[in-house]
């Protein structure tokens, strides 16, 4: 009864720090956060989730994917509801905000809803999401694809580094890998996704402000690229004559970085893996490969952008004489936010007496999935910094309380894309 009283008690930001701080506490490695998808530190955080939903005054479940699900009914049963969501999923030695801030946040409101006995017209349901980060099986958004109904069962056969299929992981967490189909949702029985999230990057801080709208979930392209060209004998070979792989890898980088500082319209560029063979201090490099991965705003400049920097590649392998290889390994298109969702987030925004400031994500987020079957809005909350899947990462308890207030005003003024059009 104590514990519950403290709970009633504190302010929004402060049950959030507090329940942050209890989820971080699970993790595989003592000194470290790591909480990845299918191990038991993720099935005690889904316990430790559910009890809160269930605290909260809402049904709660584990769904066929290993989601954390929770339901309010609205003031009559079984209506369509407004998702919100994020992962409870993280990194290997991450920060613990990333993904749990908006899942527990949305727990926090519905608790507050529940605590003044409030039902609204609409059911509002809460997902923590399994798996995200795709740190396990090197596949994200599990969790919220399964939702959406776009799960692609080719993954159930993916290895994890011990060598353990993903369909064995889910029989061990005591799932049934023949039954995810089980977790996908219908259009129609959701009204939009919200997710309230850590900005994941400096701009809110540089603007002085703790919370934004997010206009869009940035599309990505990644592409693996080899050079090869000839080794030889560092003493021996004059630069005149020489293939060297490495040298035309470091002008590619060069040119990536070249052409996304020069462009003003959000693109970004990087090149995050480089290796070069054989690898000695004295012989020239014959073969160099290294990832580049490209993100933008919207499809059309990223995809342009991405041609234009495949021609710049071309063009420097050609002069240098070096074999190139470059195959597109992973592409996501963009997911833009809604804009009648966008317009309820800035009036709840201002309404609680901040600036509207409207900017996108670069990082990827499980709304890119969920948009297969409903309308998406984020909000993003500042951290500091702009750090994230690192230690490091932090959000001031003032922020976070800034943030629960602006999702739970949202959430109470919430109206449908359909009243919003008749009233308009």
């Amino acid at each position: 009864m104590g514990s519950a009283n403290a709970v009633q008690n504190a302010s929004l930001g402060e049950v959030i720090v507090r329940r942050i701080n209890d989820l971080a506490a699970i993790s595989e490695e003592g000194d470290k956060l790591t909480r990845i998808y299918l191990t038991k530190e993720l099935r005690e955080a889904a316990d430790l989730i559910l009890g809160w939903m269930r605290e909260a005054g809402m049904s709660a479940r584990l769904d066929a994917i290993g989601n954390v699900c929770g339901r309010y009914e609205g003031d009559r049963p079984g209506a369509p509801c407004l998702m919100l969501g994020s992962h409870y999923d993280t990194v290997r030695d991450a920060g613990k905000w990333d993904g749990p801030l908006g899942v527990i946040t949305a727990i926090s409101c519905i608790a507050d809803l529940n605590r003044r006995g409030r039902r609204l017209p609409f059911a509002i349901e809460v997902v923590g999401f399994a798996d995200e980060e795709g740190v396990r099986f090197a596949s994200t958004l599990l969790g919220s694809r399964a939702v959406a109904g776009t799960f692609d069962e080719s993954v159930l056969s993916t290895r994890d580094r011990d060598g353990v299929s993903m369909r064995d992981a889910l029989v061990q967490f005591g799932l049934d890998p023949d039954h995810i189909g089980a977790a996908a949702r219908a259009r129609r029985e959701l009204l939009a996704y919200l997710e309230l999230h850590i900005e994941q990057g400096p701009v809110l801080e540089a603007q002085n402000l703790p919370v934004g709208v997010v206009t869009a979930i940035a599309g990505a392209t990644r592409l693996a690229a080899r050079l090869t060209g000839m080794a030889g004998h560092a003493g021996t070979v004059p630069m005149e004559l020489r293939r060297d792989a490495l040298a035309g890898a470091a002008e590619c980088i060069g040119a990536i970085e070249q052409f996304c500082r020069t462009d003003e319209g959000g693109l970004v560029g990087t090149v995050g893996y480089i290796q070069a063979r054989p690898g000695a201090t004295n012989v020239i490099p014959g073969e160099v490969s290294f990832t580049i991965d490209m993100r933008a705003p919207t499809d059309m400049h990223r995809k342009r952008a991405v041609a234009d920097i495949v021609r710049r590649i071309e063009a420097i392998a050609e002069r240098r004489q070096l074999a190139l290889q470059l195959d597109v390994t992973h592409q996501n298109r963009t997911a833009p936010c809604a804009p009648w969702l966008k317009e309820q987030i800035a009036q709840a925004i201002e309404a609680e007496g901040f600036s509207v400031f409207e900017l996108p994500s670069g990082a990827g987020h499980d709304g890119m999935a969920m948009i297969d079957i409903a309308d998406v809005g984020m909000i993003f909350v500042r951290c500091r910094g702009g750090i994230s899947h690192h230690p490091d990462e932090h959000v001031e308890l003032a922020d976070a309380d800034a943030g629960a207030r602006v999702l739970l005003r949202l959430i109470e003024n919430f109206q449908t894309r359909e009243s919003r059009a008749t009233a308009s």
